[in-house]
């Protein structure tokens, strides 16, 4: 597994989900579906997610983080509609280690609790175990968020631990995020889970 190879823009598709490489167009796209729930959203995460040009920002600084190798950013479509319904990343990137984390994900209200989510981590994950053979993929989510813990945990992952006082939200709250892994020799019953899951 190299650098040059792992930090390449790729696109995954399933069944439902369609990963594509993030382009700076999707910025206006991903507000459209997003202005209207902001609060629901955003609460939750570092950094302000509040404008248009907040957007564009974030995803101009992302699109950086992959030239020098820290990200692999994507745009997540439904299959169906074609309509762009969110955002992913494999971020934190530790190649020597082969590690990644698979986080910044969010889906916009009308496509949550759907296999949306679902499908897009399986598509992950498997590209990192059979692709990039990653000895470990990391997910993190502050502490205060029951529901995002959960959707971890269904996914088949493994709480590790909490950091606290790990970073500070961009209203200024300090944050306490929950780790998550999933180990290249628990892959094979994760996604046998997951498949079914699919199915």
């Amino acid at each position: 597994m190299n650098r040059h190879s792992l930090v390449l823009p790729i696109s995954l598709a399933g069944k439902h989900v369609r990963l594509e490489p993030l382009r700076p167009e999707h910025a206006l796209l991903l507000w459209g579906i997003a202005k209207d729930h902001l609060d629901d959203l955003f609460r939750w995460i570092p950094y302000r997610l509040q404008t248009l040009e907040d957007f564009e920002a974030l995803n101009r600084q992302v699109l950086e983080e992959q030239e020098r190798g820290l990200s692999v950013p994507f745009a997540t479509f439904e299959c169906s509609s074609n309509r762009i319904v969110g955002t992913t990343r494999y971020m934190n990137m530790d190649l020597p280690n082969r590690k990644v984390e698979i986080g910044s994900t969010w889906v916009a209200p009308r496509w949550q609790r759907t296999v949306i989510n679902t499908e897009a981590k399986y598509l992950m994950l498997r590209h990192a175990f059979e692709t990039w053979k990653c000895l470990r993929v990391e997910l993190k989510t502050d502490s205060q968020n029951q529901r995002s813990r959960q959707a971890i945990l269904r996914l088949g992952a493994k709480e590790e631990g909490t950091l606290r006082k790990h970073m500070l939200t961009w209203t200024g709250r300090q944050r306490d995020s929950v780790y998550f892994s999933i180990l290249d020799t628990e892959w094979p019953e994760v996604k046998s889970e997951l498949e079914r899951k699919l199915r």
